[in-house]
């Protein structure tokens, strides 16, 4: 997204056949859209449901002896 409000907001240069703010126009859709969506399987992975078995046999034994 930096690079594309750089190319929107500061470059003033021109370039034949390419407009560079409109460049940097769709540089910044795509990374809004891009952490958007980052953001969103980010919550739903925190989301799901983990189960962790312990089958270390001196973890039980050490609850048992400070408990």
């Amino acid at each position: 997204m930096a690079v594309g409000a750089i190319l929107r907001y500061a470059v003033t240069a021109s370039v034949s056949g390419i407009d560079l703010q409109v460049v940097g126009l769709i540089l910044m859709i795509v990374g809004a859209i891009g952490a958007i969506l980052s953001v969103i399987w980010m919550f739903s992975a925190s989301r799901r449901n983990t189960t962790v078995t312990t089958t270390d046999r001196r973890d039980a034994y050490n609850r048992d002896v400070y408990s």
